[in-house]
């Protein structure tokens, strides 16, 4: 049975790991501000050109960009974001299922030639998939800490040259999109080849007799590797945020049940003490009464 002392002790300990969970989450907090800051601010960057673009391919018939090329899907790379660091409830673990689950499922023949790569975003889908019958073709650990654009446009980049030199048949990203702080959808995307939209889902689904400068083949080699980059820019920074919104959650949840456990612990600390101190006045009453009946 544990002692005073014991109860104290841990009382003082859940009391310390509450204050550091509270400043874990007033920091998730602070940093998840500035995140959403960055997702309102290239989200209608990246609406506008999927608008225009798919636009243009499906009123132009132009596919000739190699980047829209079709092909048999024999050589896969997933694209795999998670975090960094843990402490963020089920967000690493949700994305890395869906990730396994539809490599095995979709990608079934390919993985028993060898033929799916990954590149995992984030120090835990490496740590997970390092571990297993997976070929990592690209770790990015670390790029959250200090997110910037060029992260983005190299790795595009460099996804773009593979493309080309068709070393990869398709490119797909497996992320967690921010919706709140308390929700986040898991969201499979393809990044290569682009394909254009569905005429039907075209906004207007109208010619419209534009007039382009230079010629329309040049506009859609332009933008195509730009559309790209809002792509991976806006699944890293969302992914970002949604990691932060579910490490907010999960430390306030651990405060509270810190609050929970110190209520908790105290009254078996009050408990303990009060039958401590009824013990002792017992054994002085039957002390006193055993010196006056002798």
């Amino acid at each position: 049975m544990a002692t005073l002392r014991d109860i104290k002790r841990r009382i003082v300990g859940v009391k310390n790991t509450q204050q550091i969970t509270k400043a874990m989450k007033m920091v998730a907090a602070a940093k998840l501000r500035r995140a959403q800051d960055n997702i309102v601010s290239a989200r209608p960057y990246s609406r506008m050109i999927r608008k225009i673009l798919n636009n243009l391919l499906a009123v132009s018939k132009i596919a000739e960009n190699p980047l829209t090329e079709k092909r048999n899907a024999e050589k896969i790379a997933v694209i795999i974001i998670t975090s960094d660091r843990g402490l963020c409830g089920s967000f690493n673990m949700n994305i890395i299922r869906e990730a396994e689950d539809m490599i095995k499922q979709e990608y079934k023949a390919q993985i028993e030639t060898g033929n799916v790569v990954l590149y995992c975003f984030g120090k835990k889908g490496y740590e997970y998939f390092s571990k297993r019958d997976f070929k990592i073709e690209g770790n990015y650990s670390g790029v959250f800490s200090e997110l910037k654009f060029e992260v983005a446009s190299k790795f595009v980049n460099s996804m773009i040259h593979k493309f080309s030199k068709k070393e990869i048949d398709k490119a797909v990203i497996v992320y967690n999109k921010f919706k709140s702080v308390i929700q986040h959808d898991k969201t499979i995307e393809q990044l290569l080849p682009i394909e254009a939209a569905d005429e039907t889902k075209i906004e207007n689904n109208a010619e419209v007799d534009y007039i382009y400068e230079p010629d329309k083949i040049s506009i859609i080699n332009s933008l195509l590797p730009k559309y790209l980059n809002s792509i991976m820019w806006q699944a890293l920074i969302e992914s970002y945020a949604a990691e932060l919104g579910a490490r907010m959650t999960a430390m306030d949840m651990a405060t509270e049940n810190a609050k929970e456990l110190i209520r908790t612990l105290n009254i078996t600390y009050n408990k303990e003490r009060q039958a401590s101190i009824t013990k002792e006045i017992l054994e002085i009453v039957s002390g006193a009464d055993a010196l006056k009946n002798g």
